[in-house]
């Protein structure tokens, strides 16, 4: 779904507020939202149907489009992770999502909550409604809290799909989330879902194998003394190099990748 990272994530400083208009963008100096340890308890409803969607996408990847995963070892299985992935397609949340068993929070922009079927599902398989810009308070507390919980988030840096398939240049949205939370950074890979399912075709076409790469989990200890721009840097390199990997597994033609300025 495009642009389920907004364009633009602006980091905010340090500090405590009671109340937060949710309403409002954040703006330089935004105080800090206080955060809870506490997952939110899950119905046995919402247990099963996740897993069900799950499993049954995983089994539709399988059939349709011969879904390769590699170094799915490398996910974690405890603490705040933010998983960061370029944007090929419509099919990239869903691609990782039934990759692990471990649940993940998607970020995705309001606009698709606007149309109620389709917002009920996504809302049930925990998506984070956030704004184009990325500046709302309520989307970027709802990550925070996610993040402050242990849990997994997935969002995709570039900020919208690939109009060509290659990664472009990534925004550095995810660093005040990351280093706010204490989080490691997970980069993965995703080769062959354009060839699928292309942002300039409403629908996707089986065939093509599409291969997913899950990179080495980045610790926080090693960007913390990182400027945002290194920790771009860091990322954009740990992402295509995945990329790479995934295009060998396919069996890609090598293509030039043009390098983030």
């Amino acid at each position: 779904m495009e642009d389920w990272l907004p364009n633009r994530f602006q980091p905010f400083s340090h500090g405590k507020a009671d109340h937060v208009n949710q309403d409002r963008a954040i703006q330089p100096g935004e105080p800090e939202f206080p955060m809870s340890d506490t997952p939110p308890k899950k119905t046995w409803l919402q247990r099963f149907g996740y897993h069900f969607i799950r499993i049954s996408s995983l089994i539709a990847f399988k059939i349709l489009f011969r879904i390769r995963f590699e170094h799915l070892d490398r996910i974690p299985q405890s603490g705040p992770v933010l998983i960061c992935a370029n944007h090929q397609s419509h099919f990239d949340p869903m691609l990782i999502g039934s990759s692990s068993r471990r649940r993940m929070n998607f970020l995705a922009k309001k606009q698709l909550f606007k149309f109620r079927p389709l917002g009920w599902m996504i809302g049930f398989l925990d998506s984070i409604p956030i704004d184009r810009e990325g500046t709302s308070a309520s989307g970027i507390k709802a990550t925070l809290k996610c993040l402050k919980r242990n849990e997994m988030v997935m969002m995709f840096p570039e900020g919208t799909r690939s109009p060509d398939g290659e990664m472009k240049k990534i925004l550095p949205g995810f660093c005040a989330l990351v280093k706010r939370t204490e989080a490691s950074l997970l980069p993965v890979g995703i080769e062959g879902a354009w060839d699928v399912w292309p942002r300039n075709r409403s629908y996707p076409l089986p065939g093509p194998k599409i291969v997913v790469v899950f990179g080495k989990p980045i610790p926080p200890e090693n960007f913390r003394d990182l400027d945002d721009q290194q920790l771009v840097d860091l990322l954009d390199r740990e992402i295509r190099e995945c990329i790479e990997a995934a295009k060998k597994i396919r069996g890609s033609k090598p293509r030039k990748v043009a390098t983030a300025v």
